[in-house]
């Protein structure tokens, strides 16, 4: 088995700020691990145009069907999945239309799967198993940028017309290499040598959080700040639905309440229809003939 050369990789240089970890106090040890976060932040948003610009190219894609399908191995990949795995509550969104894939599958999210992120052609396997095509987008995630199930997954998602977008920890990877847009956030050594689920596990979460919310802004499911095609399954989010219609019709919770109930419980219906002082009806007509912006709808 040929050596794997990670000594240029910053994900894996020793920090010079923690070498004496375990000789610590706790009190020193946080405040050593915050002051590494913070660095975190700032290594985002040296990407923030490219993070924009994936976005839109993301958004365009989605708007004409296109699914939203993350890929990586290990904390990479369940962050891919995490991410995925709340756009449907948040969102209304399909569970087909944002994706997560991880090296080895679901029994990966609790525990590694030996070899699995080693495994170029099961990268593409899984893509492959999605019928991916020209109108999706594929996300390879990986700290590294070296991981061969990612670049398995970008190769196939070009091989198939896909739109393909990079998220990586290092600068100069394979990985970004492979992608049409690559996110290349490096926020230097971990606080533990190596330990990528540390500064650049929450990197990845702060660029996730970024595609996932912004192209879904950009697809009309926010209007202002406000999450107005959630899915109100329990009694948290009905009560947060009503909330919501309260604040942006400017009415009492109790006229949300009424006015959400003849829209069947449709958040973005009963805005339109309580700042409109319309029927239902007449409420979704004119959602349906803006593309689902509540704020076109609205004439603001």
């Amino acid at each position: 088995m040929s050596r794997i050369d990670l000594s240029r990789l910053s994900t894996e240089a020793r920090n010079p700020r923690t070498r004496d970890l375990d000789a610590l106090s706790t009190l020193e040890f946080v405040t050593v691990m915050n002051d590494e976060d913070r660095a975190v932040a700032e290594a985002v948003r040296q990407q923030l145009p490219r993070i924009a610009a994936a976005i839109d190219a993301i958004s365009q894609r989605m708007h004409k069907g296109g699914r939203l399908v993350y890929t990586g191995a290990g904390t990479s990949g369940r962050l891919g999945v995490l991410d995925a795995a709340e756009c449907p509550p948040t969102f209304s969104a399909s569970p087909e239309q944002v994706i997560g894939l991880i090296a080895g599958g679901p029994g990966a999210l609790l525990k590694a799967v030996e070899g699995a992120e080693d495994d170029a052609e099961l990268g593409a396997a899984d893509l492959r198993a999605l019928g991916l095509g020209p109108k999706d987008i594929v996300v390879g995630i990986a700290a590294s940028g070296r991981t061969p199930y990612v670049l398995g997954a970008l190769a196939y998602g070009k091989q198939v017309g896909a739109l393909t977008v990079a998220v990586v920890c290092n600068a100069g990877s394979p990985v970004a290499a492979a992608a049409e847009l690559p996110i290349e956030v490096v926020p230097g050594p971990e606080v533990l040598t190596g330990s990528t689920r540390l500064k650049a596990g929450t990197a990845t979460k702060l660029v996730l959080n970024m595609l996932s919310t912004g192209a879904f802004v950009r697809l009309h499911k926010v209007y202002g700040n406000l999450m107005v095609d959630l899915q109100a399954t329990n009694a948290k989010l009905k009560a947060r639905s009503v909330r919501i219609v309260a604040e942006a019709a400017g009415c009492e919770l109790g006229a949300a309440e009424a006015v959400l109930a003849r829209c069947e419980g449709e958040v973005k219906v009963a805005i339109i229809a309580a700042k409109k002082h319309v029927e239902p009806q007449v409420a979704r007509t004119l959602l349906f003939t803006h593309d689902g912006s509540v704020r076109q709808a609205l004439g603001e």
